[in-house]
């Protein structure tokens, strides 16, 4: 049976969005002239070795995020660092 009483019927109030912290944003580094021209030359070298399509783009992906967090980080040095891990 329905209840036709005169009581007003509250509607679900709807959730509050909880509030977040926002991260700080990374400020974005970018590679010098030199390190770019380092990468472009380590990049052809891995494609005479025959390193495949997909594994050179994840390869310079590393490289560049290594290279980004130490500017004076060369081309070299960051082939090493991702071939020891």
């Amino acid at each position: 049976m329905s209840d036709y009483s005169e009581e007003p019927v509250s509607e679900p109030q709807a959730k509050q969005p909880v509030a977040t912290p926002e991260k700080p944003k990374r400020e974005a580094k970018k590679l010098s002239d030199k390190q770019k021209a380092d990468l472009t030359k380590h990049m052809e070298k891995m494609k005479k070795d025959g390193m495949s399509a997909s594994e050179m783009k994840s390869h310079r992906m590393k490289l560049m995020s290594r290279m980004r967090k130490d500017p004076k980080m060369t081309a070299k040095k960051a082939h090493k660092d991702v071939m020891s891990k």
